[in-house]
């Protein structure tokens, strides 16, 4: 096994170490740019290479469909495939399944869906799952996890959280199978490939822990909560992550998955949390929404139309160092590609930076100060609706 997780520096529950991959380490709290298909949408992997990203995420669901994981296979795996030479994480599927209401069944067995592209069928188990991010050679593999939809009644959560914790055993006993070379049909491009488990129990309290102790009982390299920022409130969110994060392992990293914003990440770091994802940075970006130290800009509005300044004055990145929000918003109005790229450069930067300052601040012993500064320059300024 090529993969290791060492915490070198706490303070309080919050932490910061690194992780080591077949292709290379990772500083933790880290965040992972969110690449669907083999590609952060508007930005190329030179740009993410500039911008600092060590680890990028997949969407197994995508790729599974087009262009096939037997097809990356044939290529070398993921890595060469889309010529990304760091860390990728990839998860299930599951929550793209889940998400396609009327065309995907459940049952013990797994997934049944249609295909959103041709309607073809489809049957997702946590045996397939495996195959597929074996296939695709991923350093770190997701087990399949039932996505239910919230709010739920406790006792419908804690038959979900049941199925996935099932279906994890399964899981692993598959990915154990494909790392000992007895399951035929499965070309693993990526010898040294991790999988985590993922705790389920939607906000309550009991039914975490019971997720939590039963997940580590089967063991895994690493640990995901999962089902949070789904419209819960945030505080609600907060003190979820804070209880399911006490009874992970002290030794192995956590992954929130899924989240969130720069307010979150800050907070769950203080919960003990190692890594995170989420499509706000770049989905946003898209839409005109940027990411700054003094609250969250609509540069598409007409009050930036004769603004020379930066997006953020705080900001090093190339898009604040180079353009104004005049030009920016220009861009945008006139529908040119680039108003997608460089809005994505930044808030990619302003995400990236935040959780290098959160790492830094840990070497030094200053993160709960930093947390506080933090949070009041954002509460300084007005945000735009």
């Amino acid at each position: 096994m090529s993969f290791a997780f060492k915490v070198a520096h706490t303070e309080g529950r919050a932490r910061a170490g690194r992780l080591t991959t077949a292709h290379g380490d990772v500083e933790t709290p880290a965040f992972m740019p969110v690449g669907t298909q083999g590609a952060v949408k508007a930005v190329t992997h030179r740009d993410l290479e500039g911008l600092g990203a060590e680890i990028l995420l997949s969407n197994t669901y995508h790729l599974y469909l087009r262009p096939g994981d037997d097809l990356i296979a044939r290529r070398g795996g993921l890595h060469r495939f889309i010529g990304w030479g760091r860390p990728i994480l990839t998860d299930s599927g599951g929550y793209q399944v889940f998400s396609l209401a009327e065309r995907r069944t459940i049952d013990e067995e797994g997934a049944h869906f249609r295909s959103h592209l041709d309607g073809s069928a489809h049957l997702l188990t946590p045996e397939k799952a495996a195959d597929i991010q074996a296939q695709l050679g991923s350093d770190i593999s997701m087990v399949l996890d039932e996505c239910l939809a919230l709010p739920a009644e406790a006792i419908a959560v804690r038959e979900s959280m049941l199925r996935t914790w099932r279906w994890a055993k399964r899981a692993r006993d598959r990915f154990l199978a494909i790392r000992g070379g007895s399951v035929t049909g499965v070309t693993a491009t990526n010898p040294g490939q991790a999988q985590f488990g993922i705790v389920q129990g939607g906000v309550h309290p009991g039914l975490r822990e019971e997720s939590a102790c039963r997940t580590i009982e089967v063991g895994f390299e690493g640990y995901a909560v999962g089902g949070l920022s789904v419209g819960e409130p945030p505080d609600v969110m907060y003190e979820t992550v804070s209880h399911a994060t006490s009874f992970l392992p002290e030794t192995s990293p956590r992954y929130l998955m899924g989240v969130g914003t720069p307010e979150d990440l800050v907070e769950a770091v203080a919960r003990g949390v190692d890594m995170f994802d989420c499509v706000l940075p770049t989905r946003n970006a898209r839409n005109g929404q940027l990411f700054t130290s003094r609250g969250r800009i609509n540069i598409k509005n007409a009050r930036y139309a004769e603004d020379d300044g930066p997006p953020d004055s705080d900001c090093e990145c190339y898009t604040c160092r180079t353009y104004s929000r005049a030009y920016l918003r220009h861009l945008f109005a006139v529908n040119e590609l680039n108003a997608a790229t460089l809005n994505t450069l930044h808030n990619l930067h302003f995400y990236l930076d935040t959780l290098q300052r959160i790492r830094e601040s840990l070497r030094f012993g200053r993160f709960e100060s930093f947390k506080v500064a933090f949070h009041q320059k954002l509460s300084s300024e007005r945000q735009d609706s």
